[in-house]
C-alpha cells in the first residue's frame, strides 16, 4: 500500500499481519534467500573493531559508508522477513512490539499541527525503522572519526576531519539519490517498500547535511585558528574550488529548511520545484569544488548522478511510451460532491495494473512539467471498435485493446484544488484534457492467500482497497483464491461520497457469488440527518458515527477462516487505530 500525499492524505499499512499461522509454502517463499546480515556485520567488524589496516583514511570512508547503508537494508530485510519465520509466535510478538510499533505507546501519525498549515509535523518511523535510523547515523558517525589524529596539532586534526567529512558526505550521495528514485530496483529486489526508502531517503539527506557542514566548519576553524575568521571567508571567496563547495554546502541547508514536513505537504508544487533546484546547485557546486582540485571523490559524485541520470531517463521513457501514438491517452475529469474528482484516462496503450499500485500524472494543460501520485482505483480493458479495416492481422487486433484506468482525488491546494475548480466550472461539471500517465508502481501485497481479509479505508483511501476487493470477489468466483470472507470498511463524512466509487461498486455487487463472500460496513461520521443512514441489505450496511476497531477485528476473528489480513489506507488517526487494535489482538 503505497503512501501517495496528494491523493489520500496518508496511507499506511498494517502487514498484512497475520493472526493465525501462516502456510508453509509463504514461509518457505520468503526464506530461499536467507538472512544476508550476518557477512556485511562481519565487514563492519573488520573496519570498527580491528582497525584500519593498509586501507587509507580516505579509503575507509567510503567502504564505511557503503557498509552502514548495506547493513541497514540488509538487517531490515532479515529482520521483516526471515529471522523469526521459523516460530510463528514470535514472529507474531516482534511484529507488535518492534516491526509495526510506533516509537511511543500508539501514533504513527502526532496530533501536532502547524497552524494554518493543513499537516501533520510528519511521520513518526516505527520502533525497528527508528533503531536501524540511529544505527545508520552512529555508523557514519563512527566513520568520520576513525583514525582522526585528535592527539596532534589544532590543523593536523582539522584536516583529517575536514577530508574524512567530506568524503563521506559525497559518497552518501549516492544512497541518498538512490533511495528518492522511482525505479529504485532495491524494492523488488529486497521487498521494502518505497515508503521506507523515502524515509532513508530523507534521513540519509540529514546526515549528508550534517557532513557537508561539519566539512565546512572544519576548514573555517582552522582558518580561524591559524589566522581570523574574516580571513577565512576571504579565502573561501577568492579560491574557485573553495567558493563551490560554499555554495553546496548551502544548497544543502536550504533544502533542509524547505523539505520541514509542514511546508512540503502545504505548498508540495513550490517544495518539489524548488527541491529539484536547489538539488541541481548542491551536486554543481559539489562538482566544481571536486573537479577544481582534481579530487578521486569526484567519482562518487559521478555515480550519484547517474543514478539520478538513469531514473530520469527511465522515467521519460515510460511516459512517452505509454501516453505517445494512437491520439495519445485523454482524461475525462468529473466533479463529484464532497470536493472531489473523478478521472478515468483512456490509455494510448494497453496497461497492467495490480491492486495496491499507484501512478504519476501530468495534465499540461494545468501543470505542465509536474507529476502527481494517485491511488489507482480501477482498470479496466475494452476493445476499440472504431477501426474501419475489413482485415486484420494478429496486431491489429492487440492495438484494439485499450484500456482505461480512473482516479478519485480530493481537492485540497494546489493542482488538485485547481483541477477541482476547472472540472467544476464546465458544463455538466466534466472536462476533457489531455493527460499523461508515469507507472505503475508500488509494491505488491498478494492478499489472495488469506482466507479472511479486513479492508479498512477512509475518504478516497478507499481508492485502494476497490481494486482489492473486485480482485478477491472474482477470484472467489473463480476458486482461484483462498479467501473466503471480504470485510470491507468504509469511513466516510458525508453519504454523497458514496458517488465517489458507485460505478465500479455497482459492478462489484453485481458479479457472481458476491453475496458468499462480500460484507461491506459504512461508517458516516457526520450525518445530516438519521434518515441519510440506511442498509441496502445484510450484506452492504450503513451507521453513523466512527467505527469501534477493536469491536469490529475481535468480531472478524470469531468467524475468522484461515490467516486473516489486514490492510488500511487513509487519514493517520484511522491506520494508527487499525495498527493498534492488529497489535492488541490475540495471537
Amino acid at each position: 500500500m503505497a503512501y501517495v500525499e496528494n491523493s489520500i492524505g496518508h496511507c499506511d499499512e498494517v502487514a498484512p499481519v497475520p493472526l493465525a499461522p501462516p502456510r508453509s509454502s509463504e514461509i518457505i517463499s520468503r526464506t530461499k534467500a536467507g538472512p544476508c546480515g550476518p557477512s556485511l556485520n562481519l565487514l563492519l567488524e573488520h573496519y570498527f573493531h580491528h582497525g584500519p589496516g593498509k586501507d587509507s583514511p580516505e579509503e575507509i570512508a567510503p567502504k564505511a559508508a557503503a557498509s552502514a547503508l548495506n547493513a541497514s537494508l540488509s538487517n531490515y530485510l532479515y529482520y521483516r522477513y526471515f529471522r523469526w519465520r521459523h516460530r510463528t509466535k514470535l514472529f507474531v510478538l516482534q511484529g507488535r512490539n518492534v516491526m509495526y510499533a510506533p516509537i511511543f505507546s500508539k501514533r504513527h501519525k502526532p496530533g501536532i499541527s502547524a497552524k494554518a498549515v493543513p499537516s501533520t509535523l510528519g511521520t513518526l518511523p516505527t520502533r525497528l525503522q527508528l533503531g536501524l535510523l540511529v544505527w545508520a547515523t552512529l555508523l557514519c558517525s563512527r566513520a568520520s572519526r576513525i583514525d582522526i589524529p585528535f592527539a596532534a596539532t589544532y590543523d593536523d586534526a582539522a584536516r583529517a576531519f575536514r577530508n574524512r567529512t567530506g568524503v563521506l558526505a559525497v559518497v552518501n550521495m549516492i544512497p541518498l539519490f538512490l533511495m528518492a528514485a522511482r525505479n529504485n530496483p532495491l524494492i523488488n529486489l529486497l521487498g521494502i517498500s518505497f515508503d521506507t526508502f523515502n524515509l532513508l531517503h530523507r534521513w540519509f539527506g540529514r546526515i549528508v547535511i550534517l557532513e557537508a557542514i561539519a566539512h565546512t566548519m572544519a576548514f573555517m576553524s582552522a582558518q580561524a585558528h591559524s589566522k581570523s575568521w574574516e580571513a577565512g571567508f576571504q579565502t573561501v571567496l577568492a579560491v574557485p574550488s573553495f567558493f563551490w563547495g560554499f555554495l553546496g554546502t548551502c544548497g544543502f541547508c536550504a533544502i533542509f529548511i524547505q523539505a520541514w514536513s509542514p511546508i512540503r505537504h502545504a505548498f508540495y508544487e513550490i517544495f518539489k520545484l524548488l527541491h529539484i533546484v536547489l538539488a541541481i546547485l548542491a551536486v554543481m557546486g559539489t562538482w566544481y569544488h571536486l573537479h577544481l582540485k582534481d579530487l578521486p571523490q569526484l567519482r562518487y559524485l559521478i555515480a550519484a548522478i547517474v543514478i539520478w541520470a538513469v531514473d530520469r531517463l527511465w522515467r521519460v521513457f515510460r511516459v512517452i511510451y505509454g501516453n505517445f501514438g494512437r491520439g495519445g491517452s485523454q482524461a475525462l475529469v468529473e466533479a463529484l460532491p464532497g470536493n472531489a474528482v473523478r478521472v478515468t484516462v483512456n490509455m494510448a496503450r494497453p496497461w497492467t495494473f495490480r491492486p495496491g499500485q499507484h501512478a504519476y500524472m501530468y495534465m499540461p494543460s494545468l501543470s505542465y512539467l509536474q507529476s502527481h501520485p494517485f491511488s489507482v482505483a480501477w482498470s479496466e480493458d475494452a476493445e476499440d471498435l472504431s477501426s474501419e479495416k475489413l482485415t486484420m492481422n494478429r496486431q491489429d487486433i492487440l492495438e484494439m485493446r485499450k484500456t482505461t484506468i480512473s482516479f478519485v482525488i480530493r481537492g485540497r491546494t494546489g493542482f488538485t484544488n485547481t483541477l477541482l475548480q476547472k472540472a467544476s466550472a464546465c458544463p455538466r461539471g466534466q472536462m476533457h484534457t489531455t493527460c499523461m500517465v508515469e507507472g505503475p508502481y508500488g509494491e505488491l501485497h498478494n492478499m489472495k492467500s488469506y482466507g479472511t481479509v479486513m479492508l479498512f479505508a477512509g475518504g478516497v483511501g478507499i481508492t485502494q482497497a476497490v481494486p482489492h476487493v473486485r480482485d478477491l470477489v472474482i477470484g472467489y468466483a473463480n476458486g482461484t483464491v483462498a479467501t473466503r470472507r471480504i470485510t470491507l470498511v468504509w469511513v466516510i463524512q458525508s453519504p454523497e461520497h458514496l458517488e465517489w466509487i458507485r460505478p465500479w461498486m455497482t459492478q462489484i455487487l453485481a458479479m457472481d457469488k458476491r453475496r458468499d463472500v462480500l460484507r461491506i460496513m459504512l461508517f458516516v461520521s457526520r450525518p445530516r440527518s438519521s434518515k441519510e443512514i440506511h442498509s441496502p441489505s445484510a450484506t452492504v450496511q450503513m451507521f453513523p458515527g466512527r467505527p469501534n476497531i477493536d469491536t469490529l477485528l475481535a468480531a472478524e476473528m470469531e468467524q475468522q477462516v484461515g490467516a486473516l489480513g489486514v490492510t488500511v489506507c487513509g487519514p493517520g488517526v484511522l491506520s494508527d487505530d487499525v495498527r493498534r487494535a492488529v497489535r492488541r489482538s490475540p495471537v
